[in-house]
């Protein structure tokens, strides 16, 4: 079965907008693009089309592939002190000159949409309410929508990104999966990726895993975007591993739309948090 991370998230940003409107203020995003990196391009753009399709506004800041690090610095350190800017998101990656750690981190982690600073890291992994970030908040969502149950559940995550592979393994854990994270250095990968009822694949490398690598039932999440031949495909062959496993995400229309619509609610987060703190 195809867990539709398109329709899905379509049906959660209706509900969403309702609630945008029902709010007292405009709520409003610093969105920072350096350079000119076309897929960082295409992602600012539909991050931007998203935020007007639920009634969010974007207050757009692109700077030249050159830009200093203290130009994009006062940028955020403007928005933090701004209270009608609610959420701050510096698109990655950054040109190699500027440095990410600083940058990320200079942002108020209340207004840290992207949940990466080491604030909201640390308040993750300790389990305490946090912003948390979007692609493994948007996974979460979808398996819960689909009513498929986590706990007690074997979980592989292949991959060990901040952005993914770490976060994802820490949700579940929380929901009581027992979690094995596998990467690059990983031994004898396909004994681990097979025992998983849950397998969640984020290795930037197209069609990754087959078939002969996945347990029959399992639950497959596909987090890789990679072009091939002009076409997107993720980091599993889905051809083949769609007739082994019980649900999987495909690519395009499946974490992606999640990814999007999950950043759109921690903005809400946000938000509300910086009220709460008021």
């Amino acid at each position: 079965m195809i867990l539709d991370g398109k329709k899905t998230s379509e049906n959660l940003m209706k509900q969403l907008a309702k609630e945008v409107a029902a709010l007292d203020d405009v709520v409003t995003l610093t969105l920072i693009l350096v350079g000119r990196d076309p897929a960082s391009q295409v992602y600012v753009n539909n991050k931007q089309k998203a935020c007007m399709e639920v009634g969010i506004n974007v207050e757009f800041h692109h700077l030249e592939e050159n830009a200093t690090q203290k130009e994009v610095l006062k940028i955020i350190e403007e928005a933090n002190q701004n209270e009608k800017i609610h959420g701050i998101l510096v698109q990655l990656p950054l040109p190699s000159h500027l440095d990410e750690e600083v940058i990320i981190n200079t942002i108020n982690p209340l207004k840290d949409v992207d949940g990466l600073t080491l604030t909201n890291q640390g308040k993750l992994f300790t389990g305490m309410e946090a912003i948390h970030p979007a692609t493994p908040k948007g996974i979460m969502t979808l398996l819960q929508k689909y009513f498929i149950e986590i706990s007690g559940k074997n979980v592989v995550v292949v991959g060990r990104s901040k952005l993914v592979g770490k976060p994802i393994a820490m949700l579940m854990l929380q929901k009581n999966a027992t979690v094995t994270i596998a990467h690059s250095r990983t031994q004898n990968l396909k004994e681990v990726t097979k025992r998983a009822d849950i397998l969640v694949v984020a290795v930037g490398k197209p069609n990754f895993i087959t078939a002969d690598m996945v347990k029959k039932d399992a639950v497959v999440v596909d987090v890789g975007i990679n072009k091939v031949e002009g076409k997107i495909v993720g980091d599993v062959k889905y051809s083949e591993v769609k007739e082994v496993a019980s649900y999987i995400t495909p690519v395009p229309k499946g974490v992606g739309p999640m990814t999007i619509y999950s950043l759109l609610e921690n903005i809400i987060q946000s938000y509300k948090l910086l009220n709460k703190n008021k």
